[in-house]
């Protein structure tokens, strides 16, 4: 705290506005879900084909229950537990998409020297209102 001329005590405060705090994504377990559901019959009807579904159902639930991703003020970060695992810092995006919004399958976006593509496998309301709030499209 500190006195002005007038005599008053300032405060300073460590508040930050929404766009600073690190907010994380809840999962999101649709298409997984989907994938399964659809893989039972196409295991009677298809077997090869309806193992396939029903394994990258079984990947992607588990990818949905062991990653967090969260939107720091200067990053996406990707975590697997504890441990991050990839941070992309917003300065280096150039583009991004969320694929089919009535029904959100994929997200990509684009850095200065590479390209990726994500199973939307988290609250695609949340991370649609944290890029546009953290990383508007170009």
């Amino acid at each position: 705290m500190s006195t002005n001329k007038a005599g008053f005590e300032t405060v300073t405060s460590s508040y930050a506005p929404n766009s600073i705090s690190t907010v994380e994504l809840k999962p999101s377990y649709n298409i997984p879900v989907v994938l399964v559901i659809v893989a039972i019959p196409l295991l009677v009807i298809q077997p090869l084909v309806g193992g396939i579904f029903a394994l990258l159902g079984l990947f992607l639930m588990f990818q949905a229950v062991t990653l967090r991703l969260q939107f720091s003020a200067t990053d996406f970060d990707i975590y697997r537990g504890e441990k991050l695992i990839r941070r992309f810092p917003y300065q280096e995006w150039q583009n991004w998409r969320i694929f089919w919004n009535k029904v959100p399958i994929l997200f990509y976006f684009k850095e200065i020297n590479s390209i990726h593509f994500l199973p939307i496998l988290f609250d695609p309301n949340t991370l649609k209102s944290c890029l546009e709030e953290r990383c508007p499209r170009i």
